[in-house]
């Protein structure tokens, strides 16, 4: 049987390849199963005439996407119940709900103004240029109302 001239440019290239998927797997089969198919891709490409200046550095970049793709599959595997490490967030709407019924119990100033930063706008600037009030205003009413929101919310805890 004769050697062909893609198997004489890529057998040199396996003990690499081979090396670099143990790193990048988790066990001795996943890296072989690897090498074969970045090997396969690369027969591939060079059968159907593409030319590639750097064997080498191409044939490493294959080995990473297709490791890189492998690891997203094994991402998206589907969680089972006792793999959940998330707690179920009830408290933390509860602490919501109350910050959210402290601010209404708010003057109609500070609220008009905490209103907005619960909507998103955090800058005080912008919280000037929207209100038209002066900044050293909405600053001073933002720390009252602030003030006002712990002592409320420390009281109900």
């Amino acid at each position: 049987m004769t050697e062909r001239p893609t198997s004489r440019r890529l057998v040199p290239l396996i003990p690499v390849l081979t090396r670099r998927a143990r790193r990048l797997s988790g066990s001795r089969a996943e890296a072989e199963d690897l090498v074969q198919d970045t090997l396969l891709s690369l027969c591939q490409r060079l059968r159907d005439g593409t030319e590639i200046d750097d064997l080498p550095a191409y044939a490493m970049r294959t080995l990473s996407n297709r490791a890189r793709r492998s690891w997203r599959i094994q991402a998206t595997d589907e969680l089972e119940e006792d793999h959940a490490l998330t707690e179920p967030d009830a408290l933390l709407r509860l602490d919501c709900a109350d910050t959210l019924a402290a601010i209404e119990r708010l003057p109609t100033p500070q609220r008009q103004l905490m209103d907005l930063v619960v909507a998103g706008e955090t800058s005080p600037r912008a919280l000037s240029g929207a209100t038209g009030l002066p900044l050293g205003t909405v600053m001073s009413r933002l720390a009252r109302a602030r003030a006002k929101l712990r002592l409320d919310l420390a009281k109900d805890a």
